[in-house]
């Protein structure tokens, strides 16, 4: 029997060639691999638009040929999907997990209801109040309609709170795509992606960064250079566009040119004093000189000069000193 440990970047790391019972399954499983009912095989998690984990593939062909196994491994880097697709296939599941959650939900509130009623059905048949009497040959069977009623309200509580969860799951599914486009973290998400591609040029370069160095006479280390360049690339003018959608739809990208020094910037309800403007912040007074006020100046430091740098996609507004006073004269005469 020949079986084939398969990377790409488009499917992830896949085995092929491997049956129930045959005992591939309880060799792998020790370095990595698990079975993916969806696909009715055997694979690493989390392996799709990755760089292959050599370390694990290594391991279990070596475990697999050392039990008798005939292996071959085969990894294209190459074969990949775009981001776009890549996250389209994420929304479309997450939309998919949203449908199972609901139904799951409904199962459950359905269980919860039933149980209740039929609990409650067992106590409408008994008098109000009505002790067990002990002795009377009504005794077992009010034994065992206080059982059924007490399973019946347990049972329709914990089907309740599985309703309740699978209710949550269900709204976290179908809040994927906001989630991850959510303008102020998609900022955050393309800063860290333009540093992490800084990062890849440099190494390209033969240079050091994030304090290590990668083999550029290596070919396989250039490959991998090359596709992650590209992987970033796409990735970073995929996000640029969620930005540039969202601008459209009023969303403001604050940055270095909008502040000048004694400006007034909104962080939740309160305005700080802008004492400085920086490439990616404004500092302010330290945020808890804000605590319990509406506007806080540079003279109402009062943490032994403390500071605090506020990123501007934490900006949620900018006033100039004049504009602040106009305001804060408004608020004094109504």
């Amino acid at each position: 029997m020949t079986i084939e440990i398969i990377h790409t970047r488009s499917d992830g790391t896949l085995i092929e060639g491997s049956a129930k019972g045959d005992g591939v399954y309880e060799i792998v499983r020790q370095h990595g691999f698990r079975y993916f009912p969806s696909l009715g095989q055997l694979g690493i998690r989390q392996s799709r638009d990755r760089a292959a984990k050599t370390w694990y593939i290594n391991a279990a062909a070596a475990a697999l040929r050392e039990a008798g196994f005939e292996v071959n491994v085969q990894i294209d880097e190459s074969d990949r999907r775009s981001f776009a697709e890549a996250e389209a296939d994420r929304v479309e599941r997450a939309e998919g997990r949203a449908e199972r959650f609901s139904s799951y939900a409904d199962n459950a509130a359905t269980r919860s209801e039933s149980a209740y009623e039929h609990g409650h059905q067992i106590a409408d048949g008994i008098p109000m109040g009505q002790p067990v009497l002990v002795g009377h040959h009504s005794e077992r069977r009010a034994r065992r309609d206080a059982e059924r009623i007490d399973h019946a309200m347990r049972t329709s509580i914990n089907e309740g709170e599985k309703a309740s969860y699978w209710s949550g799951r269900q709204r976290a599914a179908e809040g994927y795509e906001q989630f991850r486009k959510a303008p102020r973290r998609t900022l955050r998400r393309i800063e860290k992606l333009q540093a992490d591609l800084r990062r890849v040029q440099k190494w390209q370069r033969g240079e050091s960064a994030g304090g290590s160095g990668r083999d550029i006479t290596n070919p396989d280390t250039v490959q991998e250079l090359v596709i992650r360049h590209e992987e970033l690339t796409e990735e970073i003018a995929y996000w640029e566009a969620v930005i540039a959608e969202a601008e459209k739809n009023g969303f403001k990208v604050w940055s270095k040119t909008d502040f000048k020094k004694g400006d007034f910037v909104r962080r939740g309800g309160t305005w700080f004093e802008v004492l400085r403007v920086n490439a990616k912040s404004v500092t302010i007074p330290h945020i808890h000189n804000g605590i319990g006020g509406g506007v806080v100046r540079a003279s109402d430091n009062k943490l032994d000069g403390w500071t605090w740098l506020l990123t501007y996609d934490e900006v949620f507004g900018r006033r100039s000193a004049e504009e602040m006073e106009a305001a804060l004269a408004a608020s004094t005469t109504q």
